[in-house]
């Protein structure tokens, strides 16, 4: 498995043509304490960049964006009883929604742990 960042703080860890997305610790601490998280429906299509789900926090609402082009496949349930499992874990069991990659060449746009770190 290989993970992935994004300029707007969104994770991709993609095992072959499955990934899951989540945003990163940094982007979790920025919002506080999250009070909802959606994600679009199972088998919705997305182009990168395209708003996959949104966060909700005391401070502000967030939309998380798809890192690549994909059809969703998946909620973490978990959020809807529990969204601040996403502050306590925002880059383990706090992911977001599952995707099939229909292009694995975008992800050679993405950032490397390295690269993510030295923004």
């Amino acid at each position: 498995m290989t993970t992935y960042y994004t300029k707007s703080h969104e994770w991709i860890r993609v095992d072959g043509e499955q990934a899951t997305v989540g945003i990163t610790t940094h982007a979790s601490e920025e919002l506080g304490e999250l009070v909802f998280v959606e994600a679009k429906d199972e088998g919705t299509e997305v182009a990168a960049g395209d708003a996959a789900a949104v966060v909700e926090s005391v401070k502000a609402a967030s939309d998380i964006y798809a890192p690549v082009a994909g059809t969703l496949a998946g909620f973490n349930d978990a959020l809807s009883d529990d969204p601040t499992l996403v502050g306590r874990d925002a880059e383990g069991e706090g992911w977001i929604f599952r995707m099939t990659v229909s292009n694995p060449d975008d992800l050679k746009g993405l950032l490397t742990a390295e690269q993510y770190k030295s923004l």
